[in-house]
């Protein structure tokens, strides 16, 4: 078994076509990937993928099979950073990577956090979707995230915040008029609802849906803040989301609270166990003094 035979499986998987992953994500033939992935499975002993008309679906064995392949992928991944940092070891490099819109609270606190080492140190800083910087961690491409705690990684996760979700709604919606959102406010309104994507978000909406008692019909999926408020204003429907977004909402969006106890989703730092930075210990040690 090659580690391209892993890469091969897991686009495939992804995509839920081997025409797609060969074509989009591979750049190889579909016959080609055909024949792969038939000797993948005959080395593993197993179906990994069930075929039809409409694509290729995992089977239970491909569904176990794949959080092993994307940890052994990540490991090597993580290995190869390692050493290419070993190599080059002059000035330290410490990777900090951002929840996209986070970076506005959280980066100055996590730069006094590091403010001693600053002058012996390159921070490198980037933003992304929670699930790609989670990916990041786990391959040694980050050093620390501010996250979502994404399950099916190995990581660590330590809770730095917890944020409500508001509903967002177009600027000139009639709800604008009301100081808080009721669960009744919800009936026939277009709903806007987090994709499985942005699992963790999805699952807390999920279930503050069924606590009370909210029956909606999502019109749209989204799996990132950007498009939530980009179809609030173009469909004029309702979304919840993490209260940050109001550091981010253009004109045509506005926010209200949640009447009562509204659920929260937690902002975490995430590291990998495996790595073993000096800087991400001493980032550590001293994480308490974000929460000032």
């Amino acid at each position: 078994m090659e580690l391209r035979h892993l890469r091969y499986f897991i686009a495939v998987a992804e995509t839920g076509s081997l025409t797609v992953a060969a074509e989009r994500r591979l750049f190889t033939s579909q016959p080609s990937l055909s024949r792969q992935i038939r000797d993948l499975e005959e080395e593993v002993g197993a179906d990994l993928f069930s075929r039809s008309a409409r694509g290729v679906e995992l089977t239970a064995a491909g569904k176990a099979f794949l959080d092993h392949a994307r940890l052994a992928l990540s490991q090597v991944d993580a290995a190869g950073e390692a050493a290419r940092r070993a190599a080059q070891p002059s000035k330290p490099v410490f990777a900090l990577g951002f929840l996209t819109g986070q970076e506005m609270t959280w980066l100055p606190r996590a730069m006094q956090v590091l403010r001693e080492e600053l002058p012996k140190v390159d921070v490198t800083v980037s933003s992304h979707y929670s699930p790609d910087l989670a990916d990041a961690l786990a391959r040694g491409k980050l050093d620390l995230a501010f996250l979502r705690a994404e399950p099916g990684f190995d990581l660590d996760y330590r809770v730095v915040n917890r944020e409500k979700l508001i509903v967002l709604m177009p600027s000139d919606h009639a709800l604008t008029e009301r100081a808080t959102i009721r669960p009744e406010d919800f009936a026939g309104e277009p709903f806007i609802m987090a994709t499985n994507k942005a699992k963790v978000l999805h699952q807390v909406i999920l279930q503050y849906l069924r606590d009370k008692a909210i029956e909606v019909k999502p019109e749209h999926g989204v799996d990132n803040l950007a498009m939530a408020m980009s179809l609030v204003a173009s469909t004029r429907g309702l979304a919840l989301m993490p209260e940050y977004a109001n550091n981010l909402l253009p004109w045509s969006v506005v926010s209200r609270p949640l009447e009562g106890e509204a659920p929260t989703i937690d902002l975490v730092i995430g590291y990998s166990k495996s790595n073993t930075s000096a800087l991400l210990k001493l980032f550590l040690s001293r994480a308490d003094e974000l929460l000032m």
